[in-house]
C-alpha cells in the first residue's frame, strides 16, 4: 500500500461500515464507538469537533401483558445488554442547510435514534449541538396516524432474525472464514481472534436486536458484563418496576407509575419497534423548487436537500429539510425545517446501505435517483421528481418509483452503496454494491432507455466490503475492507481494472510517527477536489504497547495522495515533464493533468470552491519541483483564462490579461486569487532581497495578477450596488430582513470610485444613483460622516480596506488614533458585533456581497438586468474576492473549516 503523508490518532475505535465521511467545507466525521470525532484535514493534530451520543430511552410505543414479555418476537428487546449506544451510521449534509451555511451532520445510533447536529460556531464550544432529533418526529407521526402503516406480522419479523444468522452461516454466504496468510496487511502481523463485520454487526447490538454470541464474546473480551438486566418494556400490570443499579453492587426496585398507553400485542410491539429504529442514513444534493411551484411552498427557502433513513422494517422514511432562508453567525439556535415526503417499503429485510445521485439533464425539473441495499442480497433503484416531493405524503405513499430491482440468489447482505452521476456523462449512473462476503459489483444507468447493466462481479477482497467511494468523475473507484486492504480501481470503456495506489509526493514521504499495526478499515473517502484520500483503520491492539499505546490509540485516519492517480487506461498521451527526485516522467505527467482536471472541476460557480487538496499537493510538490509548479499553472492560465491550446510565455499572459478581464468570469478571478495567495505568495513575508532575480521576477507576476483581479472584482461589486440602488426605495429597504441584499455603503464607495481609476462605465453610475439620493436612498447608509466606535472621533475615508480615526480631544490634545476594519462587500467601518472572515485573503465583512457577483460570466454592458435579479435574493456569506465560505473567526483551540 502507498505511504500515507499524514494521519490522525483517535481514541476510539470505529465498528461499522462507512464510518468515515467528507463534507463539502471540508470537515471529516469518524464515528467511533460511542464518539463521532470531527477533523480538519489541513490540522490533522489541531482542535477536534466532538458528539457524545447520549443514551435515550425507548419510545412509549404501547403496553403489552406480561406473560408476552418474553415472546419470541420480543427477544432482540428482552435480551439486549447494551450499556451505552454506539454510532452506527453518518451523513453529512450539502453546503448550506447550516445557520451559518456550513453542513449539518446526521448521525444514526444502535439504539435506533437519528439526531442532526450543527458546529458550534458561536458557542465557543468543541461538542457540536444537536438541533433536531428525527426520531421524535417520526415517532409523533406514526403516532398521529395511529401506526396506520402496513404492521410487520410477528412471524415475519420472528424471520428477521433467522435470515441473519442464515446470512452470518459461511455455508450460506460463501465468506472465506479463514484468512489467507498469503496476504498480510501493511505491519505483516494477523490478529487470530479478529472477526469480520458479519460475525460482529450484522445483527447489531442496541435496545431492539438480538444480541449475538459473538457480541457477547466480544463483550467478554473488553470486560466483564454487568448483571443482565431487561430494557424498559411497558406492562399491563397495576404497579410496574424498573431496576435501578447502585454504585455498591446492590440493586432495588424502584416503583413506577404505570403508563397511560394502549394495550397491544407482542407482535405489535415488535413490528413498531422496528418501524422506529434506523439502521442507515444519507444526505441527498442539494434540491431546488420548481419555478412554477415556488409559491405553492410556505417556507421561502427555494432549496432543500432530502434525508433518507433506513430501518429494521425495511421501510424508508425520507425527510425533507430546507436550507437556511438567511444566514448568520451571532445566533445558531435556528432548527432546521423538516417535513416528511413518505414512508415506503424498501425492502423485506432490513435496510443496510443508502446512496443518492442527481439527474441534471433537466434543470428547471431535477431528478434524483435513490439506491438501497439489503440485508437479504437486494438492491432497488427509485427515481423521483422535485414537483412530486412538493406535494403532502400520506403515511402509505411515496414520490419515488421503483426503476429496477437487483435480486442477488446467494442473499448476502449488501453492507456499502456508492452512487455517482459523471459531469462529462450525465446521461449515465455509476453503481458500486459492496457484500459481506468481500466482493463488490458494478452496474450502469442509462437514462435515456432506463436500462441497468452489470458491468462485473470482482472478488476483491477477504472480508467483508465496508467502503466504496468514486472519484475523477467516475474514472476511479476506490474500495477498502476488514480485510485492512484498500484497493484503487480504474474504470475505463465500461470495464474495470485493478491499478496501484499511487506513490507519495516525495517532499511528504515518511513524516508521520503513527504505529503502522492496523487490524481492519472501515471506510473511505475523497475529498471535494479529488486529490486526497482518507480511510480510517483500527490498531490491532494485541500488538501495541499495553501501557502506553494501547490504552490511547485505538484507532488512525490515514491520508493518501491520489495526485498521481491514473484516469485513463487507454492514454496514450506524451510526457513533457522532466523527472526529478526519483520520480518519473510518466508521474510527474498524470500529476499535472490531475492537477489541471479538478481546477477545471471548480471553473462551474455551482460547485463550492474548497481547494484545500488542490493548496496543499502544489505547496507539497513546490518543495521539491518549484519551476514544475510554475510552469503547471502557467500552462492553466494560458487554456482557461486566454483560450489557447499552446502555453503561453509569462509575459504574454501579462500582458493579455489585463484585456480579457471583462470577458472573464468571477469564478476563474475567484481561482486566481486563491491560487495567488495560497501557493505563490504564502511565504510573501520572506525577505524579498535574499531571493535571487528570477524568483523576485516570479513574485511581482503573481502579485500583479492579484492586484489586477481583485480591482476588477471591486468593480463589479460596486457597479451592482450603484445599479441597484435606482431600483430600491426607501420602505424596501427598511422592510428588507437580515440576511437578504441591498446596497449599502455608497458614499464610501463613491468616495473610492474618485479616488482610483476605474472603467468609465463604472463613473457613468454614480450620477445615476444621485438622482435617487434625497428620494430613495435615505436607508442605504448613504452616510460620508464616519465615526470610531471607541472614541466617536471622526474617520475619513483613505483606504477600502482600513481607516484611521482622527482621535478624541482630550484637554485640547488629540487622542490615540484607532485602526478600523473596513467591511470587504460595503466599504463601511465594521461594528464591534462578530464579524464574517476568511480564512483566504483574512478580510472582514459585516454585509454579504450579492449573489450575482459570483454567478456573472462577465462584465456586463448594462447592469440594469442584473441589479432587478440582486433584490430581495438571500446572500450566501461568500468572500467577494476569494469565493470561499465566508465564517465566524475562531480562537485556535477550537476547531474551524479550511477550505483552502
Amino acid at each position: 500500500m502507498a505511504s500515507r503523508f499524514q494521519a490522525s490518532v483517535l481514541v476510539a475505535s470505529p465498528l461499522y461500515p462507512n464510518s468515515i465521511a467528507w463534507s463539502d467545507e471540508n470537515l471529516i466525521a469518524v464515528a467511533c464507538g460511542r464518539l463521532v470525532t470531527i477533523l480538519n484535514p489541513a490540522l490533522p493534530f489541531g482542535p477536534r469537533g466532538l458528539i457524545k451520543v447520549p443514551s435515550t430511552e425507548p419510545f412509549p410505543i404501547g403496553v403489552i401483558q406480561k406473560e408476552e414479555l418474553l415472546s419470541s418476537c420480543l427477544l432482540p428487546t428482552c435480551l439486549s445488554r447494551d450499556r451505552d449506544p454506539y454510532v452506527r451510521s453518518i451523513s453529512w449534509s450539502p453546503l448550506g442547510m447550516a445557520p451559518n451555511a456550513g453542513c449539518l451532520l446526521a448521525i444514526s445510533t444502535t439504539e435506533g435514534r437519528v439526531k442532526i447536529y450543527r458546529a458550534p460556531f458561536c458557542d465557543y464550544s468543541a461538542e457540536w449541538i444537536a438541533v433536531m432529533d428525527v426520531s421524535d418526529l417520526l415517532h409523533d407521526y406514526l403516532a398521529n396516524a395511529n401506526y396506520h402503516v402496513s404492521e410487520i406480522p410477528s412471524a415475519e419479523f420472528s424471520d428477521f432474525v433467522t435470515e441473519q444468522r442464515r446470512a452470518n452461516n459461511p455455508a450460506n454466504s460463501g465468506h472465506k472464514m479463514e484468512l489467507k496468510r498469503k496476504r498480510l496487511h501493511s505491519s505483516g502481523m494477523i490478529n487470530k481472534s479478529s472477526k469480520t463485520l458479519r460475525e460482529k454487526s450484522s445483527c447489531p447490538t442496541n435496545s431492539n436486536d438480538i444480541e449475538l454470541a459473538s457480541d457477547m464474546n466480544a463483550e467478554q473480551e473488553q470486560g466483564s458484563p454487568r448483571e443482565q438486566e431487561f430494557p424498559l418494556v411497558s406492562v399491563n400490570k397495576d404497579e410496574s418496576y424498573q431496576k435501578v443499579s447502585k454504585s455498591h453492587g446492590r440493586s432495588t426496585r424502584k416503583k413506577i407509575e404505570s403508563p397511560t398507553l394502549p394495550l397491544i400485542g407482542a407482535d405489535q410491539y415488535a413490528s413498531r419497534s422496528a418501524m422506529l429504529s434506523s439502521l442507515v442514513i444519507a444526505w441527498s444534493p442539494l434540491l431546488q423548487f420548481p419555478s412554477a411551484s415556488c409559491s405553492q411552498v410556505q417556507n421561502s427557502a427555494t432549496c432543500f436537500s432530502l434525508l433518507a433513513i433506513g430501518g429494521k422494517s425495511g421501510k424508508i422514511s425520507c425527510w425533507k429539510v430546507h436550507a437556511q432562508e438567511c444566514y448568520s453567525i451571532e445566533h445558531g439556535n435556528v432548527s432546521p425545517d423538516a417535513t416528511v415526503v413518505g414512508i415506503f417499503q424498501a425492502h423485506s429485510s432490513w435496510v443496510t446501505a443508502i446512496g443518492w445521485a442527481l439527474l441534471t439533464t433537466d434543470s428547471s425539473h431535477p431528478q434524483v435517483l435513490l439506491s438501497t441495499g439489503s440485508s437479504n442480497g437486494s438492491v432497488k433503484i427509485w427515481l423521483a421528481h422535485s414537483s412530486e416531493l412538493l406535494k403532502s405524503s400520506e403515511v402509505n405513499s411515496s414520490p419515488f418509483i421503483l426503476l429496477k430491482e437487483i435480486i442477488n440468489p446467494d442473499s448476502i447482505p449488501v453492507s456499502v452503496l456508492s452512487l455517482t452521476t459523471p459531469v462529462r456523462s450525465p446521461h449515465r449512473q455509476l453503481l458500486a454494491v459492496g457484500k459481506g462476503s468481500g466482493s463488490f459489483e458494478v452496474w450502469i444507468h442509462e437514462q435515456h432507455n432506463c436500462n441497468f447493466e452489470r458491468i462485473g462481479s470482482y472478488e476483491a477482497h477477504d472480508h467483508a466490503v465496508t467502503g466504496l467511494a468514486w472519484a475523477f468523475d467516475g474514472c476511479c473507484l476506490y474500495s477498502c475492507s476488514e480485510d485492512n486492504f484498500v484497493r484503487s480501481w480504474m474504470f475505463d470503456r465500461n470495464t474495470l481494472f485493478e491499478v496501484p495506489i499511487p506513490s507519495a509526493i516525495p517532499s511528504q514521504r515518511g513524516l508521520i510517527d503513527v504505529p503502522n499495526v492496523f487490524h481492519s478499515c472501515f471506510g473511505v473517502a475523497v475529498s471535494p477536489g479529488n486529490l486526497v484520500m482518507a480511510m480510517v483503520r483500527s490498531f490491532d491492539s494485541y500488538v501495541l504497547n499495553p501501557m502506553y499505546q494501547a490504552r490511547s490509540q485505538k484507532a488512525a485516519v490515514e491520508f493518501l495522495w491520489m495526485v498521481g492517480q491514473r484516469s485513463d487506461i487507454s492514454s496514450t498521451q506524451k510526457f513533457n515533464c522532466e523527472a526529478f527526485s526519483g520520480v518519473s516522467e510518466e508521474v510527474l505527467a498524470w500529476w499535472k493533468s490531475n492537477i489541471l482536471w479538478s481546477l477545471q472541476q471548480y471553473e462551474c460557480f455551482v460547485k463550492p470552491l474548497v481547494m484545500w487538496d488542490i493548496i496543499a499537493a502544489l505547496l507539497a510538490i513546490n518543495q521539491s519541483a518549484p519551476h514544475f509548479v510554475d510552469d503547471l499553472l502557467i500552462e492553466w492560465l494560458s487554456s482557461s483564462f486566454m483560450e489557447s491550446r499552446s502555453k503561453l510565455s509569462r509575459e504574454k499572459v501579462l500582458a493579455d490579461f489585463s484585456q480579457r478581464l471583462s470577458k472573464l468570469t468571477s469564478r476563474h478571478l475567484h481561482l486566481l486569487n486563491v491560487i495567488c495567495r495560497r501557493v505563490i505568495l504564502s511565504d510573501i513575508k520572506a525577505d524579498l532581497g535574499t531571493m535571487c532575480e528570477n524568483q523576485e521576477e516570479q513574485v511581482m507576476f503573481w502579485m500583479d495578477l492579484l492586484s489586477t483581479s481583485e480591482r476588477e472584482l471591486r468593480e463589479r461589486l460596486v457597479s451592482i450596488n450603484f445599479a441597484c440602488s435606482s431600483l430600491i426605495s426607501h420602505n424596501d429597504a427598511n422592510m428588507s430582513p437580515s440576511g437578504y441584499w441591498y446596497p449599502s455603503g455608497l458614499a464610501q464607495m463613491e468616495q473610492w470610485v474618485g479616488r482610483d481609476q476605474v472603467r468609465d462605465q463604472l463613473r457613468l453610475l454614480v450620477p445615476q444613483a444621485h438622482l435617487y439620493e434625497k428620494s430613495r436612498l435615505d436607508s442605504c447608509d448613504r452616510v460620508k460622516e464616519e465615526n470610531c466606535p471607541y472614541c466617536s472621533a471622526s474617520v475619513p475615508f483613505e483606504s477600502p480596506e482600513v481607516a484611521y480615526c482622527e482621535g478624541a480631544n482630550s484637554n485640547g490634545n488629540v487622542g490615540q488614533r484607532h485602526k478600523l476594519v473596513r467591511c470587504a462587500v460595503s466599504m463601511q467601518i465594521c461594528p464591534t458585533t462578530p464579524l464574517w472572515y476568511c480564512i483566504c485573503c483574512h478580510r472582514r465583512a459585516s454585509k454579504l456581497a450579492p449573489e450575482p457577483l459570483f454567478t456573472m460570466v462577465e462584465y456586463p454592458e448594462n447592469f440594469n438586468s442584473l441589479a432587478g435579479s440582486s433584490l430581495r435574493v438571500a446572500s450566501k456569506p461568500l468572500c467577494p474576492f476569494c469565493g470561499i465560505l465566508l465564517q465566524r473567526h475562531q480562537p485556535e483551540f477550537l476547531l474551524s473549516t479550511v477550505p483552502v
